[in-house]
């Protein structure tokens, strides 16, 4: 394992970290009692204080929202497209510190922050670019009667974003939002708060009218108790774990809204039969190890051919054991660390219990140092299909890799957990490519690399990896409703 120094270098840095606040109807509010304290990953320091929003701070929130819904609702798509614009213009000024804000929070390399960041902006330009395209109906009918299908927008929406991408979740969510002249009340992950800050400061530098784009943190449970049950609240979204998403679906479903849910996978890479398997395992150290794993497309389960297994693993345990891994603002540095002493702890059992079950260890496997939260990018060999790295998403950098027989197992395999998000195939076989486009149950299929759908095609999951689709052409259709209107053409 060659590792960068674990030093902070901090020539990167060159602003302070943001402060956090709430923002509610167009003000910023910090003096209220903290909820949690932002750590650094790199060096557990402590970066700022995230100030929790009272009841009353919820009632305005959502008392804003429904003012400002009816504000933007009539606000022609033309110009709600130019304060989209102008406020992703804004942020595209402001990348660096949105990058440097992200990798003090988040801990991923300040080149991946960056990209994240930048590419966030194709989701503001996407989707406000098809508001102007999302045409209603007219439908023909009889004499003196006139159809119409028209589309207009759902109402406010509640949006709940993570801490992994925290500016990339929160991108796709307010621009689908108020590109389809829906209010927003956004819930940031408290662990990324100053990101979500940022983008909303942009909205206000922008021109947003007041009461728009609302951002509260707090008691995740008693915010999102309060939002979904709020007769204002017409959608609720999210982005993160199945069982919150389960959670805030079945409060949804007792208030009878409609959800957009994009939630965890546990992605299988199909390795097939005729590839060059060392070839596949070096591409796989870096598919693995980029945010350190920690996406919910991640690269997780690595079912292989028989044939390729031994060159596979071995190729990709060589690689990964060349990654430095160091603090995100090293130029040096190839991976940063896991976000928290949470992610730190899961990887460290997932490891433990692997080996109990009799895994092999080919690369990494520990932690790295005692400051910080470093784990060493990890490849488990032979893992049996009953060992935790199999069954619950890792994220973090551990790869779980097992051999088969033929495609036929190896789809099986796959298709074995009730996730289905993201997957992965590496064949020259158009047969086989076929096979698994049509059998393989994920909501994302990349097929001879490891890339991920940009804003304009489609992302999100089957099974309990989640509802809806976010980006595409049918970007906005979750946060639209459809209205019927039958017109006689008489006088009466």
């Amino acid at each position: 394992m060659s590792t960068a120094s674990l030093q902070s270098d901090q020539s990167k840095v060159r602003t302070q970290y943001p402060r956090v606040g709430l923002f509610i109807d167009g003000e910023w509010i910090y003096d209220r009692e903290t909820v949690v304290e932002v750590r650094n990953p790199a060096t557990e320091e402590v970066l700022g204080r995230v100030p929790k929003a009272t009841g009353d701070d919820l009632s305005r929130a959502l008392d804003a929202a429904a003012r400002g819904f009816r504000i933007w609702r009539d606000t022609p798509p033309q110009e709600r497209v130019k304060v989209i614009q102008k406020a992703a213009a804004l942020m595209r000024e402001r990348l660096d510190l949105i990058a440097t804000t992200i990798t003090l929070e988040n801990g991923k390399l300040y080149s991946d922050a960056y990209a994240e960041a930048d590419r966030s902006m194709n989701f503001f330009e996407w989707n406000a670019a098809q508001s102007l395209r999302d045409y209603g109906l007219v439908v023909p009918g009889e004499s003196q009667m006139q159809k119409f299908v028209l589309r207009q927008p759902i109402g406010p929406v509640a949006a709940f974003t993570p801490w992994n991408v925290p500016i990339s979740s929160a991108a796709r969510k307010v621009s689908a939002a108020l590109s389809a002249g829906c209010s927003v009340i956004l819930k940031a992950a408290e662990e990324t708060p100053a990101t979500a800050c940022l983008v909303v400061k942009a909205f206000e530098d922008a021109g947003l009218p007041p009461g728009v784009l609302n951002l509260v943190f707090g008691n995740p449970a008693e915010i999102s108790s309060v939002l979904i049950a709020s007769p204002v609240i017409r959608l609720v979204t999210f982005t993160g774990s199945v069982q919150v998403g389960k959670h805030l679906t079945q409060l949804a479903a007792a208030a009878m809204k409609p959800v957009l849910m994009e939630l965890g996978g546990h992605a299988p890479v199909l390795v097939c039969e005729g590839v060059n398997g060392a070839a596949v395992g070096r591409l796989a150290a870096r598919g693995k190890t980029n945010a350190s794993g920690q996406i919910c497309a991640s690269p997780s389960r690595f079912i292989v051919h028989r044939s390729v297994y031994d060159d596979f693993v071995a190729a990709f345990a060589g690689a990964v054991n060349d990654v430095r891994v160091g603090d995100g603002f090293s130029e040096t540095a190839q991976m940063g660390p896991v976000a928290s002493a949470r992610r730190l702890a899961a990887m460290q059992s997932l490891v433990a219990d692997a080996r109990q079950r009799g895994a092999r260890v080919a690369a990494g496997g520990e932690r790295i140092g005692e400051r910080g939260y470093f784990f060493a990018p990890t490849v488990l060999a032979d893992v049996p299909n009953d060992a935790d790295a199999m069954t619950i998403e890792p994220f973090g950098p551990l790869a779980a890799c097992v051999r088969v027989d033929n495609l036929g197992e190896a789809i099986a395999l796959a298709n074995s957990l009730s996730v289905g998000l993201a997957a992965y195939a590496f064949t020259n076989s158009l047969e086989d490519a076929e096979r698994i486009g049509r059998e393989l149950e994920c909501g994302v299929l990349s097929i001879n690399h490891f890339g991920t759908p940009d804003a304009d095609t489609p992302f999100g999951g089957v099974k309990d990896s989640g509802i809806g689709r976010e980006g595409g052409p049918s970007t906005l259709d979750a946060y639209m409703v459809t209205k019927t209107v039958l017109q006689k053409t008489v006088r009466i």
